[in-house]
């Protein structure tokens, strides 16, 4: 089955070379082109997409109050470049499932959507934890972090890392399934949702370094 795309740029070069680059792949569909966020909204509701893929800067609805809409309904991946650390912190807030650089190569923005549409790693780790790395640390360790155990810990720091499932199965030696329990642990906890926050969290604690 085919992971369905919806993309949202209003650069039409950028639009059309994102979806030239997706729809080469044998397991990828562009369901949708779209100019803004208000057209995106409406696309998405409309065909129900595994993935949209938002530009963070567009006319009559932005990308961070297009995602605030749709995180409940799909997997959310962000246009944006180094320079948007503020809009990077409310992209985390509004339930992104990660970030792609607008300048990214081919085989990044298809291991972006592969990624968010599985559900299973962090969207481009060398872009979203060179980001989170970037945000503020707070001073204390957030206090829900003393809510996990020890194993759950060290999931939540290979989270950090940008690990997938597999990798921190192997790891530590426990099967993936297993790591899907803790991880769905973890995010009770922490009433986070999804791969990013725990990473956040993780990055703004101190808890990797």
């Amino acid at each position: 089955m085919s992971i369905r795309v919806v993309l949202a740029d209003d650069q039409e070069m950028v639009r059309f070379g994102m979806a030239m680059i997706l729809t080469a792949q044998k397991d990828i569909e562009v369901v949708g082109e779209c100019v803004d966020g208000v057209q995106a909204v409406d696309t998405v509701r409309a065909t129900h997409p595994d993935v949209a893929l938002l530009d963070i800067r567009m006319p009559r609805l932005d990308g961070l109050q297009a995602a605030r809409l749709l995180t409940p309904v799909t997997k959310v991946v962000i246009v944006t470049t180094f320079d948007d650390d503020e809009l990077v912190d409310r992209a985390i807030e509004a339930g992104v499932s990660g970030f792609v650089l607008k300048d990214a190569g081919p085989q990044i923005l298809v291991a972006a959507v592969r990624a968010a549409a599985a559900g299973d790693a962090l969207i481009s780790p060398e872009v979203t934890l060179a980001l989170l790395k970037r945000r503020p640390r707070a001073r204390r360790p957030d206090s829900r972090l003393d809510q996990l155990s020890e194993r759950e810990l060290q999931v939540v720091r290979l989270v950090a890392r940008g690990l997938t499932n597999a990798e921190i199965a192997k790891e530590l030696t426990v099967t993936v399934a297993t790591v899907k329990t803790h991880l769905v642990n973890v995010s009770t906890r922490l009433q986070v949702r999804n791969r990013v926050e725990i990473a956040a969290l993780a990055w703004s604690s101190g808890l990797v370094e």
